[in-house]
């Protein structure tokens, strides 16, 4: 720890046994979100990272790029089984939309599915979507119906449309200012592209208040919740700083803040919870800044801390991580990594923006999938139903795993880094047989490339899954025994505690 000054020597040494238990003592359905810049990774690309924490299915999709007629219009907003009921709106829609990679997911009550918190576009923007409570007079004053654009709303249409992280901030902070914003207590985003990072606040309380701030190339930020402190008071003039126009006078005429008080305007104190940053979040950031000044924060690092288990157990619906080079070898050769499920025992298999096919087995299914219980199958939905869920899957290894983890944990980490980092020496090679087929004028034997090579890693993800999973269930049988409640009415738990992997 050279070079370290004592309060991070401090949180680094905390980072084990009970005190990182009680840091991440936050409620599930919280998602998370961790920016690495260039400045500060081994190859000099940005790092973005993260998982959502809803309980339902979640299911990757590659939306390829629309083109929209004039006057179409999309639906947006919440219904009025939303905790602040509202009522959808059409706004405009742009008359061409681009090409991402997503997770969807389908549970938040009184938000229409599918929902997505993110992912990575065509232009190598890349965006989390993460909890951020509001002061409860705050969220009190939200009104009923409320209207606008909601967090899932908000990170698509940037998805669709951004070509920076920074035009994402104008994008959605000039639909919260035109067309309002429907909350469920307050949220945060976080954008990166090649070249920065962007957080962005949206408060509750129906005020459009919404502040944003930049990320350099120098700058660790994990957020858990979204956090931004320390607001100038004359942010609308300052590089680096974007928000509403009453993000500061709000709070003056609420006396929420004084300005004559010589106190800076912290806008997490004034606007949010007033907590910031937990313990835990300073402790991963700190290991990352410590990476970082021992030769620069890696891929394999970056997933590491995404899988660490103090952040991934059953709430994470999956694990994603943007790796967003300063060059591409072309431009569809823009990557995400995502694991089907919680990354804690779940592998990262890479996509590209050139690839278009999605195995059966990691698409949409019936498990958690909200309203799916009381249904039957559709005809020409058997097939992909009838495929095994990767969710589910490592679901499975999850539980087994979890349950012991000081056993079985080890071993399973040590499978999937081993599985990653077979996919992450072969990308190269994979890259360069799509290159050359792009250059010699063949854009379609390139993507197929692309799309066999995603494929094989998934099925090959789905092995490793089956073969962990029986190896793992049939020593847990032996070794730890099968001991379920005998009531066995309530299964489940919204809030915690839930399944982790954590040693305590």
């Amino acid at each position: 720890m050279m070079g370290m000054d004592s309060d991070m020597q401090r949180i680094l040494r905390a980072g084990c046994g009970l005190a990182l238990t009680l840091a991440f003592a936050a409620p599930a359905l919280a998602s998370y979100g961790i920016y690495v810049g260039s400045g500060l990774t081994a190859d000099g690309s940005v790092l973005l990272g993260g998982t959502g924490e809803e309980v339902s299915s979640h299911w990757l999709e590659i939306v390829p790029a629309g083109t929209h007629p004039e006057g179409a219009t999309i639906s947006v907003g919440v219904d009025g089984r939303a905790t602040y009921p509202g009522e959808f709106i059409e706004i405009p829609q742009v008359p061409q939309t681009a090409k991402y990679i997503t997770m969807n997911y389908t549970d938040y009550e009184g938000f229409p599915p599918p929902l997505t918190n993110g992912g990575l576009n065509e232009h190598g923007v890349a965006a989390r979507d993460i909890w951020a409570p509001s002061r409860p007079e705050l969220a009190a004053m939200t009104p009923e119906p409320q209207r606008g654009p909601n967090y899932s709303d908000l990170s698509r249409i940037a998805m669709e449309r951004a070509t920076s992280a920074r035009e994402a901030v104008t994008i959605i902070g000039g639909l919260m200012d035109e067309y309002g914003y429907s909350t469920y207590g307050g949220n945060s985003h976080l954008f990166a592209d090649a070249n920065e990072g962007w957080v962005v606040l949206n408060f509750a309380g129906g005020q459009g208040l919404w502040i944003a701030q930049r990320l350099g190339s120098d700058e660790v930020r994990m957020s858990y919740p979204g956090y931004i402190h320390e607001v100038p008071v004359d942010f609308r003039e300052r590089e680096g700083w974007m928000g509403s126009a009453n993000f500061i006078s709000f709070a003056v005429d609420q006396g929420w803040w004084d300005p004559d008080s010589g106190e800076p305007f912290d806008a997490n104190a004034v606007y949010g919870n007033g907590e910031g940053r937990s313990e835990g979040v300073r402790i991963i950031e700190a290991r990352l800044r410590q990476q970082a000044m021992e030769g620069g924060v890696t891929l394999r690092q970056m997933m590491n801390a995404v899988r660490d288990p103090l952040i991934s157990s059953d709430a994470a619906g999956y694990g994603q991580v943007a790796h967003i080079r300063q060059q591409d070898p072309h431009p569809e050769l823009k990557m995400l990594w995502v694991a089907p499920t919680g990354s804690v025992t779940a592998p990262f298999v890479p996509y590209w923006i050139a690839g278009s096919e999605v195995l059966p087995e990691f698409g949409k299914h019936r498990y958690l999938t909200k309203g799916q219980a009381s249904t039957f199958v559709r005809p020409d939905f058997a097939v992909q139903e009838a495929s095994r869920f990767a969710g589910r899957l490592f679901k499975r290894l999850m539980y087994y795993t979890c349950d012991a983890p000081a056993r079985f944990l080890p071993e399973v980490t040590e499978a999937l880094t081993a599985f990653e980092d077979q996919s992450i020496e072969q990308a190269g090679a994979i890259e360069s047989r799509s290159l050359v087929l792009f250059n010699a004028g063949e854009p379609a034997m390139a993507r197929a490339v692309i799309d066999d090579y995603s494929s094989a890693r998934a099925r090959a993800a789905l092995a490793l899954g089956d073969a962990l999973l029986g190896s793992i269930e049939a020593r847990h049988r032996l070794l730890e025994g099968t001991e379920v409640p005998a009531d066995a009415r309530e299964m489940g738990t919204r809030y915690g505690p839930y399944v982790n992997c954590r040693v305590e």
